[in-house]
């Protein structure tokens, strides 16, 4: 099938690049020249597992990047993956997916035969049929449903785990109008619907746009209250690890999202929560559930250098922060709980050095007084505390030698040598 995918930043470039995987021609239209010529170059433009080996196997054959939307009109389906930043309030910014409509809208007014434009970005409920199927319809003076039909396929890309989530999912969900669309949207994921473990989900529009925020808002939630538990088990002196361990157990509940610790960030959570919250607020209701849930994991940093200034006084103190990503295994720094941390042990008159395997560089032009160091070893070098904010895996092998004192606070449970050190795990210690 031939596919076009309008945005190329995080969630269209793996699309793209998965897509071309399953057989598709697929064209990407981004606006930034220098994200076309990586593309076309046969190199990701972001960190992703899996994403540069793709990238570069069909770069110039089935996959191709253009600043032009010229080309849109080859293909038999559009993906509007733009992003839909928030705004001061939580409410979503829509500017850029309106412009990137306008845009599809011309391009396809000249367009022979019918086409289907899919919204893959995060929107609230209404906005593909009330927001984005006008501009169409105005920009192309072909009506919805009789030339261009519209659906919302939204997606469930963890970042670090993009392309296998997006090669094997648990579901795929297809919000459509027309028959024609969900039949086209199923012919398109056709090699992973065979999947044993792949669920079919087909709805009207506004639930598929819902979906996706309720999916996020139960993972925050869950979250957030694991960390409150993980804070009251700190109070009785016991193991909260031990003690959700065993909660997993319960099939209703299960062993997933079970850590206590920093928090959650990223540029998902936060942004989907703060849209929920401020939507509902638009609808006339009190989130009070969710408001609850960001309360919890705004506090959690906060916490943790609170752990840390029990040892000493943290005023000219060297504090070592292992972790800048949000996650491991991506180098996105959106809402990072580790800058939180930092932050927090700026405003106490801490010196701070970093460091982290792919994401210093997101954080260095926002952060100049922070010391960078080129492996956790030289960071933990003469430090008087360590923070552990991001669990990459080769922080597990630490054994936190050279440290000026041995205090490190953990805030995700790595697999660390405590046979020499006070370890505080996770929030839980």
């Amino acid at each position: 099938m031939n596919v076009s995918i309008v945005g190329s930043g995080y969630v269209g470039t793996t699309i793209a690049a998965c897509l071309a995987d399953l057989g598709h021609d697929v064209i990407n239209v981004e606006i930034d020249k220098e994200i076309v010529d990586s593309i076309n170059a046969g190199e990701a433009p972001i960190h992703e597992s899996g994403l540069e080996e793709r990238i570069a196997d069909y770069a110039g054959t089935n996959l191709r990047a253009t600043t032009e939307y010229d080309e849109v009109r080859d293909t038999d389906v559009t993906f509007l993956c733009l992003p839909t930043p928030q705004t001061d309030d939580g409410s979503l910014d829509l500017a850029i997916m309106r412009a990137g409509a306008e845009s599809l809208g011309r391009t396809l007014e000249s367009k022979d035969g019918d086409h289907l434009v899919v919204v893959k970005s995060t929107v609230l409920p209404g906005t593909t049929e009330d927001v984005v199927a006008p501009i169409l319809e105005g920009e192309s003076g072909t009506s919805i449903g009789d030339g261009i039909d519209i659906a919302m396929n939204p997606e469930f890309l963890r970042m670090g785990t993009a392309v296998t989530d997006f090669l094997e999912p648990d579901k795929i969900v297809l919000g459509t109008a027309f028959d024609d669309a969900a039949a086209t949207l199923r012919e398109l994921y056709a090699p992973i619907l065979e999947q044993e473990n792949t669920d079919l989900v087909e709805t009207d529009i506004r639930e598929a746009e819902l979906i996706k925020y309720a999916n996020n808002a139960f993972l925050a939630a869950k979250v957030s209250l694991v960390n409150e538990l993980g804070n009251i088990a700190a109070e009785y002196d016991t193991d909260a690890y031990e003690v959700l361990e065993a909660v997993g157990l319960d099939d209703r509940i299960s062993d997933r999202f079970m850590r206590s610790g920093l928090g959650w960030g990223g540029s998902c959570f936060p942004k989907d929560v703060n849209a929920l919250r401020a939507g509902a607020r638009e609808q006339g209701y009190d989130p009070e559930l969710l408001d609850a849930v960001v309360a919890v994991n705004d506090t959690q940093p906060r916490r943790l250098v609170d752990l840390l200034a029990d040892h000493f006084h943290l005023e000219g103190a060297r504090i070592a922060v292992l972790g800048l990503s949000f996650k491991p295994g991506t180098d996105d720094v959106r809402k990072s709980r580790a800058l939180d941390v930092i932050d927090h042990l700026g405003e106490r008159g801490a010196t701070v050095v970093a460091y982290d395997p792919v994401a210093i560089e997101n954080v260095r032009p926002d952060y100049p007084s922070v010391e960078y160091a080129e492996s956790a070893e030289e960071a933990l070098e003469g430090a008087d505390g360590a923070v552990v904010a991001t669990d990459w895996p080769e922080f597990d092998e630490l054994s936190f030698a050279g440290m000026a004192r041995s205090v490190v606070i953990d805030g995700r449970r790595i697999d660390v040598d405590e046979s020499a050190l006070e370890v505080y795990e996770g929030l839980t210690w």
